[in-house]
């Protein structure tokens, strides 16, 4: 049984050695290794291809009828808001290709835009659900917070790119089942613990982070061509100290190789933002047309909302401000900026007696 095993063995090996050293056993043998890995190639750049689709627009409004609907519940103050804030973490989690930010495989692992684009949406949650457990659902300082929002606020800061043990997707997961738990303690009459408080005061605490977010990317797109700028951090304040000295003028120039990746997180950040403003536009209605700041928030969403025209360049390009190039970067700091400058001014109109 031993030499007849030993015998097939070397068989096998001879019938190898004289494939590669008979040239037409190897040319033919070398055309099918060309054709399965030109197979393979096709394969991933469909899938990439798929996978490079972000998701369609959704209006917070009749989605949120739908999941009221669906779950028979009515719908409320904040309902709006907060079935916009879950859906948006199942449209990062069950896109085309599922959540792409930890995969560790091809041919995600060279995608790299829409990983970008998630982690802008990402924030953006992030964002929302803290305001939302610190102050909307909360009608003064003191008052305790909600069970169900403490649970979920930590979860959507989670690692972004953990890959297993435990995997993103699941920590994502379980803070939107807490998210849906208060939605629907929120939508029930029996359920007193849970509140939306839409007050101006709450609108305007989250709409100050959301500012600092836009002017953040804004100066990062902008310094896709390098800028010399005056140090302002002190300004206004002759007191002021800071921990250690900074020069007077400062170069910032956002490195060539993360370009598109600043570029990408900013049209994901958008995007969840133009749905979270619809559903508050919703949601604190009365508060706005009491202090005729309707308009106001609606130029914000238009301004946002030219952040997400179709991109018909094959690739970011990085030309001067006025060279001969365009420079997708600018164009999007562009809108950006007069987006963080109308929320100022709705700030402001919000703080208005």
């Amino acid at each position: 049984m031993a030499s007849e095993i030993m015998q097939r063995g070397k068989d096998i090996i001879w019938d190898i050695y004289d494939s590669l050293t008979d040239p037409y056993s190897r040319n033919n043998n070398l055309k099918k290794i060309g054709s399965v890995l030109t197979l393979i190639i096709v394969i991933f750049l469909i899938i990439m291809f798929w996978w490079n689709n972000t998701p369609d627009d959704f209006s917070p409004i009749q989605n949120a009828n739908h999941i009221a609907a669906e779950r028979n519940q009515q719908i409320v103050t904040g309902y709006v808001s907060t079935a916009t804030l879950i859906t948006l973490v199942n449209s990062l989690l069950d896109k085309p290709g599922g959540y792409l930010s930890n995969d560790m495989l091809p041919p995600s692992i060279w995608m790299d835009n829409v990983p970008n684009w998630e982690f802008g949406v990402l924030i953006q949650i992030r964002d929302f659900s803290r305001s939302l457990r610190n102050d909307i659902s909360r009608s003064q300082s003191q008052s305790l917070e909600d069970t169900d929002l403490a649970i979920a606020e930590p979860q959507f800061n989670f690692n972004s790119e953990s890959w297993i043990f435990p995997s993103t997707e699941g920590e994502y997961r379980d803070g939107n089942k807490a998210l849906e738990s208060y939605l629907a303690r929120l939508s029930s009459n029996e359920q007193k613990d849970a509140q939306f408080y839409a007050r101006a005061d709450n609108l305007a605490d989250w709409l100050a982070i959301v500012g600092k977010r836009l002017g953040s990317l804004s100066q990062r797109l902008s310094a896709s061509v390098g800028q010399i700028r005056v140090n302002t951090d002190l300004a206004g304040e002759p007191a002021a100290q800071q921990s250690t000295p900074s020069p007077a003028e400062m170069v910032t120039k956002t490195p060539w190789s993360q370009i598109d990746d600043v570029f990408y997180e900013t049209r994901g950040s958008a995007w969840a933002l133009i749905h979270l403003l619809k559903a508050a536009e919703h949601d604190f209605s009365d508060v706005l047309k009491d202090k005729n700041a309707l308009l106001s928030l609606r130029q914000i969403i238009r301004e946002l909302e030219a952040t997400q025209e179709t991109v018909w360049s094959p690739m970011i390009s990085n030309g001067s401000g006025f060279g001969f190039l365009a420079n997708h970067s600018l164009v999007m700091a562009s809108y950006i900026s007069r987006a963080n400058a109308a929320i100022i001014d709705l700030r402001s109109l919000l703080s208005q007696g």
